[in-house]
């Protein structure tokens, strides 16, 4: 990934707003799907043929070798889950979801953590606090403000509701190519970090664990777990900075 940042004119970011609804309707549609005893392998055959149809290629399937054009993480996964026919969906679990489209040659990128049947109190305020603190991060994304401003903010609320940010995987810039400059973390950080500016776009992506930030890989090289086997959540939105408030492209708006 290049450190230089590119700025999008409006006509890019007015394409990546088309890219990133076909992600919102499609995390949409997959939301009202998911059931006990559905596989995840079920809810990644609905996300390919659904973009598909809206004229967008899965922005996932086969980058960097990625089997699924959804990540699917089920309970202690964090993120990168390979989606599998022999992974069933039970009432009480909380399953992750990221998913990415490439269209007319830009991307789009949005995750949401959905309840499966009825869940754990504990597990509803950690997707709670997971959203809240997106938003937190995408109050902050600004210009003239730093990439350090929207880390600290869902850093603040994470920590104030006493879950933990996941450290290791950190948001991004966003456009031609699914990973950009600069990368945003959910943490705060004492370097000195870029100053955001007008067509910049960024995905903000918080991953809160239940427990301990700690995470690990699986052996099949893609899956990250949390260290104490404990839930996680995710959220993530495409955002647009401008001249006044972010414009948070991936916002389901028909």
């Amino acid at each position: 990934m290049s450190n230089a940042i590119i700025l999008k004119s409006p006509e890019e970011i007015k394409i990546m707003q088309e890219a990133n609804q076909i992600v919102a309707n499609t995390l949409s549609l997959l939301e009202q799907k998911i059931e006990p005893g559905c596989t995840t392998l079920f809810l990644d055959q609905i996300a390919e043929d659904n973009c598909r149809q809206a004229g967008a290629h899965p922005a996932f399937k086969g980058y960097r070798g990625f089997p699924g054009s959804l990540c699917v993480s089920v309970n202690e996964q964090v993120v990168h889950g390979i989606p599998s026919k022999k992974v069933v969906l039970r009432d009480g679990d909380i399953v992750s979801i990221d998913f990415g489209v490439r269209y007319k040659g830009y991307y789009g990128d949005s995750a949401v953590t959905i309840p499966v049947g009825k869940i754990a109190a504990k597990y509803q305020d950690l997707l709670q606090v997971t959203k809240d603190s997106l938003y937190k991060g995408i109050a902050q994304a600004r210009a003239g403000n730093r990439i350090n401003d929207i880390s600290k903010a869902v850093q603040e609320h994470v920590e104030k509701h006493g879950f933990s940010v996941v450290r290791q995987f950190v948001g991004h810039g966003i456009g031609s190519q699914l990973h950009e400059a600069p990368e945003i973390p959910n943490y705060n950080r004492t370097e000195r970090t870029p100053k955001l500016m007008p067509g910049m776009v960024l995905a903000i992506e918080p991953m809160v664990n239940l427990g301990t930030h700690l995470v690990e890989v699986l052996r099949d090289g893609w899956t990250v777990v949390t260290k104490d086997k404990k839930p996680s959540a995710h959220f993530e939105h495409s955002i647009a900075v401008t001249e006044g408030d972010p414009l948070v492209l991936s916002e389901r708006v028909s």
